[in-house]
């Protein structure tokens, strides 16, 4: 199942042992290397300094928010030694320009599309310029079609399939 990125931002992580929430997760940790979800960005309800969550400790993701087993799901960024890379990158991917294999710029990713499961991103939603959204529209665009991620831009395949011309229909 596909969960939208920016609409888990800003809630709640609850906890199954105490029945309440223990923290407001803040935005993801994505690895550019394989688009994974690693954690969340949290801050602590008790202590209010920030933890990271991690994908890992997740048990499922409803509508009101995170549930994790308990408050220990929520660590100090300085013990997670395996996250430091993916933590000094400080990687988003929302605003990130897209770009095609031609150059051509296509517009900049406004959300994500993940499985819930496995924390892969799947799809990426692209906001595109006013004057091409009134004919176009958003364009997603699979994880298979993406070429390369750099700090400054995403690549992706340019897309090989033409508009159709419109055939007039007949009574």
């Amino acid at each position: 199942m596909l969960v939208l990125g920016k609409q888990l931002e800003g809630k709640n992580i609850l906890s199954l042992r105490i029945g309440r929430p223990v923290g407001v997760a803040t935005q993801p940790i994505i690895n550019p290397n394989n688009l994974k979800i690693e954690g969340w960005h949290a801050i602590d309800s008790s202590k209010k300094d920030e933890r990271i969550m991690l994908s890992q400790d997740v048990r499922d993701i409803l509508p009101q928010g995170f549930v994790v087993n308990d408050h220990d799901a929520l660590t100090p960024e300085d013990e997670l030694i395996r996250l430091k890379d993916q933590l000094n990158q400080n990687f988003t991917l929302v605003g990130k320009i897209v770009v095609s294999d031609g150059r051509k710029k296509l517009g900049k990713v406004a959300d994500y599309a993940f499985e819930k499961n496995s924390m892969f991103i799947q799809k990426l939603y692209v906001a595109q310029s006013v004057v091409k959204s009134f004919s176009g529209g958003t364009l997603i665009i699979d994880r298979s079609q993406i070429i390369e991620i750099t700090n400054k831009r995403i690549t992706v395949k340019e897309p090989t399939v033409k508009e159709a011309e419109a055939v007039p229909v007949t009574a």
